[in-house]
């Protein structure tokens, strides 16, 4: 049982403070009763239970979530950056994830540092790519069930060699579309069975198929995929428009747009997830809606490789369901903290270039502010993947401790400073008090780190 108080955003623009709140988790993980403290019921409990008390100056937020993250990238995070996407995919992704798959040992130290690095940035669930190999991935979601994070691991599906002839990395590649098809589903069977054992509560990982992107995929491996999906109840991930280089190859190569080749194939449906999106248009953004499919919006690696912006107002004005996605190593940051914030300043550069030619766009302002932002990266990435996001009765238990400043001394913690609420001014202000508000979360949002940061809980574990 936790008493404290509880910050989340139910809905878009809705940041809710809850003070002096009782959250109780069963043995499942899941929350069984959130009330004010102050309630009969709530009383009862904490008579009979060991409490958790959150002090003054903290809070209880709902983990972030990674809709969008390569996990053998991680391996050069922060490296490599000054390539267009494709040159890019040759010299550094392709070669890293291949070393990866030829070195067990080296993939359980990478994986193990990513589930640490995850859990101190306060990323409780990820959707991750992975290699080529089935036996890599499996490390992968060992390491990740072994930590205790909730993943969603793709092994990659590709038949088609996307290497130039002077690439410094061999093809990489399956050696054919039922080779791959094969692999794929022996691989969701086996991840299944890594966790079999334990009790449906406890099972914290989940295969994924994951079709690279449509260059790398012929379309009777596409095809596959889709079937797959759809007899299995599986999700899927992949990148969606996401440079022009990549978009006016599949326009050359397919005779359509990348989108009608997903959606062709059965692979753009409410168990989809596609990263990226920057070049669909305001009707595509309507059918990726209709067809009830997510989107992880990348903001760092957009800058670097897409050559334009996602329409992220636009997205969310047609309803789609859109998370954040810190695309690790084509974004060079794990902490969600910045993905939040590069999309409030992406966003308002669009509503900046609006207000210059206001034919741009239908939206009247293309802005996001700190608290949507909030939202995309804790309850619209955890609905993507279908969870809440959010504490109510009957979800998981997911949830992070962020603290603010010493209960004790009324100092700042880490980067933050509340000149208000020290105790030298003795002034009476609106913060004299400490209580919490939405400026002193906003200056969180702004400047905190990981040093704000205290326990994490992912299913009611800690």
């Amino acid at each position: 049982m936790v008493i404290g108080t509880f910050v989340h955003t139910p809905r878009l623009k809705n940041l809710e403070i809850l003070l002096d709140h009782i959250i109780d988790v069963n043995d499942h993980g899941i929350i069984t009763h959130f009330a004010p403290a102050a309630t009969l019921e709530s009383r009862k409990l904490i008579e009979n239970k060991e409490v958790i008390n959150i002090p003054k100056g903290a809070f209880i937020l709902p983990t972030f979530c990674d809709l969008h993250l390569h996990a053998p990238q991680f391996l050069y995070q922060g490296t490599g950056l000054d390539l267009p996407l494709m040159q890019w995919l040759d010299g550094y992704a392709l070669k890293a994830e291949a070393r990866i798959d030829a070195n067990p040992a080296l993939a359980r130290r990478v994986y193990s540092r990513l589930a640490t690095r995850l859990k101190e940035n306060g990323t409780g669930t990820a959707l991750l790519f992975g290699t080529i190999k089935e036996e890599t991935n499996l490390i992968l979601a060992e390491c990740m069930q072994s930590a205790g994070c909730r993943a969603f691991v793709g092994k990659l599906s590709m038949d088609i060699d996307i290497t130039s002839p002077e690439s410094p990395a061999k093809a990489y590649l399956e050696s054919s579309s039922a080779a791959s098809l094969e692999a794929a589903k022996s691989f969701i069977n086996r991840c299944h069975g890594l966790v079999s054992h334990l009790p449906r509560s406890q099972r914290l990982v989940e295969p994924v198929l994951t079709p690279r992107f449509v260059p790398t995929c012929t379309d009777e491996l596409l095809t596959g995929l889709g079937d797959i999906s759809n007899a299995q109840g599986v999700r899927v991930q992949s990148h969606l428009a996401e440079a022009k280089d990549q978009v006016e190859w599949v326009r050359a190569e397919r005779g359509m747009e990348d989108i009608d080749v997903f959606d062709k194939n059965n692979l753009l449906t409410s168990r989809t997830v596609q990263a990226h999106c920057t070049f669909l248009t305001l009707p595509d953004l309507q059918k990726v809606a209709a067809r009830g499919t997510a989107i992880a919006h990348c903001p760092l690696s957009n800058a670097y490789f897409s050559a334009k912006p996602f329409p992220l107002r636009e997205a969310l004005d047609s309803h789609v369901k859109v998370g954040l996605g810190s695309d690790v190593a084509g974004g060079y940051s794990l902490d969600k903290m910045n993905s939040m914030r590069q999309a409030v300043a992406v966003s308002r550069m669009r509503e900046g270039e609006r207000k210059l030619r206001p034919s741009i766009s239908p939206s009247e302002d293309l802005s996001i502010d700190w608290k949507e932002s909030l939202y995309l990266a804790t309850r619209g990435g955890s609905l993507a993947l279908g969870f809440e996001g959010m504490f109510c009765v009957g979800v998981p238990f997911d949830a992070q401790e962020i603290r603010l400043y010493d209960p004790v001394t009324n100092s700042g913690i880490g980067p933050l400073d509340y000149f208000d609420i020290e105790p030298e001014l003795g002034g009476a202000s609106e913060q004299s008090n400490g209580k919490l508000n939405h400026e002193m979360i906003e200056k969180w949002w702004c400047i905190g780190d990981v040093r704000n940061r205290g326990a994490v809980w992912v299913n009611g574990v800690q």
